[in-house]
């Protein structure tokens, strides 16, 4: 038995072979690259044809296509696997069953990589494998470049992201995620529909970057010769709709921060946000609540999360409740943080290891003892709650804490998940909020949103979801890379 095999060449080398097979082919009056092949089965339907109670001559014909990953020659005779979107099908092909000369002088030419198309009659392999007995074959499109190597696959991490493709042609476990990543987002639509959640569409070049403190990737709109933003968030807009009416609104859409990368951060990513009228934060956490479970038990099949490291994550039961700052007086030991000075803070977040910028705002220094020392904890789910009102302007501060605002923080897997707020719809408190900010949660304040709270918002909850982070969650991977078919590298310029 002879494996087609390119592992151990010189790709260059080959590349220059495939070449001169492709020159060869044209020459000879072949088409390498057809315009369409009848692909009347996939992987899978094909297979799924196939009938136990039939003999071999009875078993239906089938057409289909797909990418050559693998080619045993054995004489006569060849086995290949074909992988199309699907899955893969196993091929039998031999020299009798095809026209003369064709098997010798063109198909044992095929190059793994190759994407062909096979008709014939399926048949179980002595091994069980339902496989097509090739009776007609086509090339439709030749590939110059060989594949990855046949068993490592492709594990350098900078060729996986610059060259998705290869990566989802030998590595069935990233085309499952992204597979799952799909329906992740459609069981997400899905779950608000039922809901009566209307989805909009929003701008995503905005002349204000605003409904986040974040650093926003700047353009210049050359009609309007002004400066305009590619959208940090998505949520003064889908506010604007509760002004009008709608009171069940959500978006699915890309958000840009020119920020930092990170294995849980990219500047542009995909976040889920809604709203709904007449209710507030707890009413979003059992909406919240109900989505996420609802996701994993539709795509995932379980309430019960592994992490790569072996612990579970149980999305089944009660998720646990506890206030911001009881979370920082338990890590910190100190009752009396609120009440401690600065400098005090500092003296403390020095001895607890923490490292923080000295010039950063008492309320940042606080969140950062949240962000090192606690969030990175909370791998069970768990709302956080009455965060400091410094550090969202557009919630309802708590009736019974000034200091804080009505807000959750849904940590899951030692991240935030999906905040959630009883919004603000007192366009002069807002205001006023907007106006106080300080430090370096500062955000555009815009007037056209405020403008639009002067005619009137009911009382709302609003929630924001990180999909890629959700992905994270449910699919194991390691860096929110791995759930982006395209995230952002510095260019290569080699």
């Amino acid at each position: 038995m002879k494996e087609n095999n390119e592992n151990n060449d010189n790709t260059h080398d080959l590349y220059a072979v495939r070449l001169e097979k492709l020159d060869g082919l044209v020459k000879e009056g072949r088409n390498p690259f057809t315009a369409n092949f009848d692909q009347k089965f996939s992987s899978v339907s094909a297979c799924a044809q196939y009938d136990e109670n039939l003999e071999d001559d009875q078993q239906p014909v089938v057409q289909v296509a797909g990418r050559i990953i693998a080619f045993r020659i054995m004489g006569k005779a060849s086995f290949i696997k074909l992988q199309d979107s699907a899955g893969q099908i196993q091929c039998y092909v031999t020299r009798d069953e095809l026209p003369e000369g064709e098997y010798n002088n063109y198909f044992k030419k095929l190059d793994r990589g190759d994407i062909i198309g096979v008709e014939g009659r399926l048949f179980k392999t002595k091994t069980g494998e339902i496989t097509v007995r090739a009776s007609a074959y086509t090339l439709v499109s030749k590939s110059l470049r060989p594949l990855p190597e046949k068993w490592a696959g492709l594990t350098d991490d900078d060729k996986i992201y610059r060259k998705r493709y290869l990566d989802l042609i030998v590595n069935p476990e990233s085309r499952n995620r992204f597979k799952q990543r799909s329906k992740i987002i459609q069981a997400m639509r899905t779950y608000l529909w039922d809901l009566d959640f209307t989805e909009v569409e929003t701008p995503v070049l905005q002349s204000v970057a605003g409904g986040a403190a974040a650093r926003p990737f700047e353009t210049h709109f050359n009609a309007l010769d002004c400066q305009f933003y590619l959208r940090i968030a998505l949520e003064l807009y889908l506010k604007q709709m509760l002004v009008a009416g709608e009171e069940k609104v959500f978006e699915i859409g890309r958000v840009f921060r020119n920020e930092g990368l990170s294995r849980r951060h990219n500047p542009e990513f995909t976040m889920l946000e809604l709203y709904q009228a007449y209710t507030d934060f707890r009413g979003m956490m059992v909406l919240t609540k109900g989505l996420i479970k609802h996701v994993a038990e539709t795509v995932i099949g379980s309430l019960t999360i592994q992490r790569p490291d072996g612990t579970e994550i149980e999305l089944s039961g009660e998720w646990r409740e506890v206030a911001y700052k009881d979370l920082i007086k338990e890590a910190t030991g100190d009752a009396n943080w609120f009440d401690l000075s600065k400098e005090e803070k500092l003296k403390k977040t020095d001895a607890l290891g923490i490292q923080v910028n000295p010039d950063l705002e008492d309320y940042e220094i606080t969140n950062n003892v949240f962000e090192k020392l606690i969030e990175p904890t909370l791998i069970q789910p768990t709302f956080v709650t009455h965060i400091p009102k410094e550090l969202c302007p557009l919630a309802k501060i708590t009736e019974s804490d000034a200091s804080t605002i009505d807000v959750f923080e849904l940590c899951i897997n030692g991240q935030e998940i999906a905040p959630a707020y009883s919004e603000q719809n007192d366009p002069l408190i807002q205001q006023e909020m907007f106006s106080s900010q300080v430090g370096e949660e500062v955000q555009d304040m815009d007037t056209e949103f405020l403008t639009a709270l002067e005619y009137g918002m009911p009382p709302a909850g609003g929630m924001g979801l990180g999909i890629d982070r959700l992905i994270i969650l449910l699919t194991g991977a390691e860096s929110i890379r791995d759930t982006i078919l395209f995230p952002s590298l510095k260019p290569n310029k080699d």
